[in-house]
């Protein structure tokens, strides 16, 4: 997969927003990797703020709904990991300006 792909899926995750935190999970730095096969399928490769979130399942549909509209995307599959863990420094700057958080 390219970069170019990469950027498209990741702009589609964008829409994607935490219940919790009203920002969306590619700026919250939730999403470690996006990577799509050749049949179509996308998964998507992220961690979520607090173990045991109890959002997980909202968020993993809004996934599912946001890469839908994509004609490329047939199938997707969201792998929720806890390594790295999730951090503030993950965050992109206008996530931490939007929640108060200094730089």
């Amino acid at each position: 997969m390219d970069e170019a792909t990469k950027e498209y899926l990741m702009g589609a995750l964008e829409n994607v927003i935490d219940p919790e935190l009203g920002i969306d999970i590619v700026n919250l730095g939730l999403v470690y990797d996006v990577d799509l096969d050749e049949e179509g399928l996308c998964t998507v490769t992220m961690t979520l703020t607090t173990m045991g979130c109890p959002l997980a399942g909202h968020i993993e549909q809004d996934i599912r709904f946001a890469l839908a509209d994509l004609p490329e995307v047939k199938e997707t599959k969201t792998n929720i990991v806890w390594d790295p863990p999730w951090g503030k420094d993950k965050m992109s700057r206008y996530a931490k300006i939007a929640l108060g958080i200094p730089d």
